[in-house]
């Protein structure tokens, strides 16, 4: 059996690094990530990892692993900036707040049967100054980054508290993926 990464985020790959796997391919799904019409946060997120898993082709034998993270406050949908206004504005929003970082999973057996899981994880976000936000926007950091920041980076230091998990927040939440691939027939310990 193969392992399938339907993602081309460095992350995403770091992080199956940590449960021991190394993806015998890559390969990144073309998919409209736009949110439909009224969805809320929940139902968006797993939507969008199966699609992706969906998305790729998948031989004899393979098996397909997808993520899909974004960040969401209230039933409000904060996906990845489109510009520095934008950006500074997400920033804005999460300053001295709660909000949630959904992140789903999404897997693809050899048999072709697909499953997925979802964490939730509460990250509040201490308040924040203008000056903060100009220089978090200004070292780009929160480019294509869901809700506009990487919890990897410089943006822990705006973290007051999280509540779940923090692999999840990074895009891969290893609990529920590590579940998954088991289910799926991978060899883990």
């Amino acid at each position: 059996m193969s392992l399938v990464l339907a993602s081309s985020s460095p992350r995403r790959r770091e992080l199956l690094g940590r449960l021991g796997l190394v993806a015998d391919r890559t390969a990144a799904p073309e998919i409209d990530e736009a949110p439909l019409p009224a969805e809320r946060p929940r139902d968006y997120v797993l939507r969008i990892a199966c699609a992706k898993a969906t998305a790729v082709p998948r031989a004899p034998n393979e098996v397909i692993l997808a993520g899909d993270t974004t960040i969401a406050v209230g039933r409000r949908i904060l996906g990845k900036p489109a510009d520095a206004a934008d950006l500074r504005a997400m920033l804005t929003l999460l300053s001295g707040r709660r909000h949630h970082c959904l992140s789903a999973v999404a897997v693809i057996d050899a048999g072709g049967t697909l499953r997925h899981r979802l964490s939730d994880t509460i990250v509040a976000f201490r308040p924040l100054g203008g000056d903060e936000i100009d220089a978090y926007v200004a070292s780009g950091e929160g480019e294509g980054k869901a809700g506009g920041y990487a919890i990897q980076g410089r943006a822990e230091a705006f973290v007051r508290f999280i509540h779940g998990s923090h692999s999840g927040v990074v895009g891969l939440p290893l609990m529920e993926t590590r579940a998954l691939l088991r289910t799926a027939g991978l060899p883990l310990a």
